[in-house]
């Protein structure tokens, strides 16, 4: 049964950093990219950032590049997102997943978690 869990979300003041983890476990995600996405209340769900597990090929989202790092540790099947320079408008749900392809499109992941929730206050 394949599982992703994440951590690490809470309350944090603008400005602030924050480390999100994400424990994968059930199969293999050599062969996986790793993404990482948020829903604020009211919106849609949007892409963050993805990773491949060698970590050779990562693309971030604009709204975040420059504050935020995706990294992963093959070791430990653990995805991680520092995130760094924090604004009240990351504010959301942050949900990690996997899939085939290292993409934006949420529709190419299959596996999901339950997400975290990060709230960033002004």
């Amino acid at each position: 049964q394949v599982q992703l869990v994440e951590s690490g979300g809470g309350l944090v003041q603008a400005g602030g950093s924050l480390r999100l983890s994400c424990a994968a476990s059930g199969r293999t995600f050599s062969s996986y990219a790793m993404g990482w996405f948020r829903q604020a209340p009211g919106k849609e769900r949007e892409f963050v950032a993805t990773i491949t597990w060698n970590g050779d090929h990562i693309i971030y989202s604009e709204s975040v590049k420059g504050r935020f790092t995706t990294s992963s540790d093959n070791g430990k099947n653990t995805l991680y997102l520092q995130m760094n320079s924090l604004k009240p408008e990351d504010t959301a749900v942050y949900y990690c997943a996997a899939g085939p392809l290292l993409s934006h499109d949420q529709r190419t992941y299959y596996y999901w978690g339950q997400g975290t929730q990060v709230t960033v206050s002004s």
